[in-house]
């Protein structure tokens, strides 16, 4: 009889290290939208290394979509590759210093190859002017606004990071 209860406890201790594996260990890699300075996860969007996506604003002042280029890194850094603007002013960059090439196609400012890297990126939805979205996929099919995920004026922090199942399910997924 005590060899049976020594034998139930050491597989009811098993099963609960696997269940804690499972639940907790992250394995998951997404863009993470945390609350401005702390680990609480607003929402997130599953993406992989190489994946880009899009932060398109309404600029405050001119009324015209920004358009921000970016890419996952392997090392789960955020590489802003472009950035797309209709006037050229107050707020806007005249060109990259650190080695982009200044453009103007189609009517629209573009500042491309640009290769800054960041470990994350610090963003407020729009107050004023609460026209944030964001925008992923293949050919940019998918995109939504922030104000469906986010108060306006609210503060954040990007960053990609690997989720646990956990995660997962207690966190808000972004989604079309």
């Amino acid at each position: 009889m005590q060899r049976f209860l020594k034998r139930r406890f050491i597989i009811s201790i098993l099963l609960l290290i696997v269940l804690s594996i499972i639940l907790f260990f992250p394995f998951r890699t997404a863009l993470v939208f945390y609350q401005e300075n702390t680990n609480h996860i607003e929402a997130y969007l599953p993406i992989e290394e190489g994946d880009s996506f899009q932060i398109i604003f309404t600029h405050s002042i001119h009324l015209t979509d920004v358009t921000e280029i970016y890419e996952v890194l392997s090392d789960q850094s955020i590489k802003q590759n472009e950035i797309i603007y209709e006037h050229y002013g107050i707020g806007m960059p005249a060109n990259d210093t650190e080695g982009g090439t200044f453009v103007y196609e189609d009517g629209k400012y573009h500042i491309k190859d640009m290769n800054r890297i960041f470990p994350y990126i610090n963003l407020r939805n729009g107050k004023t002017v609460p026209r944030h979205r964001l925008v992923w996929g293949e050919r940019a099919e998918h995109m939504v606004w922030f104000n469906d995920y986010f108060q306006p004026g609210a503060r954040f922090t990007i960053r990609v990071d690997k989720l646990s199942l956990w995660q997962y399910l207690k966190g808000v997924k972004i989604h079309e």
